[in-house]
């Protein structure tokens, strides 16, 4: 694939006419979108729409059958450059915490930065403090995983990936697995990283986290971007109908 600079001078992520496959299924059609820096996004949509495929693009855990992607201006073509760029600059967190059991919460959040970025241990350890202050549980650094409750060990999924220092985070439905009343515990984590500036991409049905925080609402269906669009204009007036019943379904009436 050839190279092809960000629209934008400010854009950290460009996807241009992308597509995505699973064998005969089309997840992504021809799907284009700039998120610049800085950017708050918020990703919808019916299940199946394609959302948790766009984002798992980005950081290549899906390659993208066609189009360019490209992270800082670099394309993801799968070359070694291109999957450090992905490295250097992206975190993701999941619907499932994907912590090492056997590892203490300091040692989850150390691992990285002592592998991939050649830190010291007492370096690292510090990092990982300084994040783990961020997510509101320093005390839980010594307790394994399985010590933790769903929200505590989701936080601790957040602090793990920023202790690799990404420009953009990604979040595909980081509370969907979690209990209700443990919920708001990690999205008030979330809308503090929003606040900060940190560029975010967030597949989410909560609604009232993206009317807090999203700068930019994007409703997919059926593999395509219906519609993207300012918060604002999204909750009051989307233009297409099948955003209007999307909306009608799962907000309070």
């Amino acid at each position: 694939m050839s190279q092809i600079q960000p629209t934008h001078d400010s854009a950290v992520v460009t996807m241009q006419g992308v597509s995505k496959f699973f064998g005969t299924f089309q997840a992504l059609k021809t799907v284009s979108i700039d998120i610049s820096v800085g950017e708050r996004v918020v990703v919808c949509g019916p299940s199946g729409s394609g959302k948790s495929t766009l984002i798992r693009c980005i950081n290549q855990l899906e390659k993208h059958d066609d189009g360019i992607i490209t992270i800082n201006g670099v394309t993801l073509d799968g070359s070694k450059k291109s999957l450090q760029s992905i490295h250097d600059h992206v975190g993701m967190v999941f619907q499932q915490f994907n912590l090492f059991p056997h590892l203490s919460v300091l040692d989850n959040l150390t691992l990285g930065p002592i592998r991939s970025r050649n830190m010291s241990r007492a370096n690292a350890n510090e990092l990982a403090m300084q994040y783990l202050e961020r997510v509101r549980i320093p005390e839980q650094a010594q307790k394994f995983p399985t010590q933790l409750s769903g929200g505590q060990q989701q936080r601790v999924a957040i602090a793990r990936s920023l202790c690799m220092e990404p420009d953009i985070m990604l979040f595909d439905e980081p509370t969907s697995a979690l209990d209700p009343e443990m919920i708001n515990e990690v999205l008030d984590v979330m809308v503090e990283l929003a606040e900060s500036g940190m560029t975010m991409v967030c597949v989410t049905h909560e609604m009232g986290f993206a009317r807090k925080v999203a700068d930019t609402m994007v409703f997919m269906d059926h593999g395509e971007i219906v519609e993207k669009t300012d918060k604002e204009t999204f909750f009051v007036s989307p233009e297409s109908e099948r955003c209007q019943e999307f909306l009608e379904q799962i907000l309070p009436h």
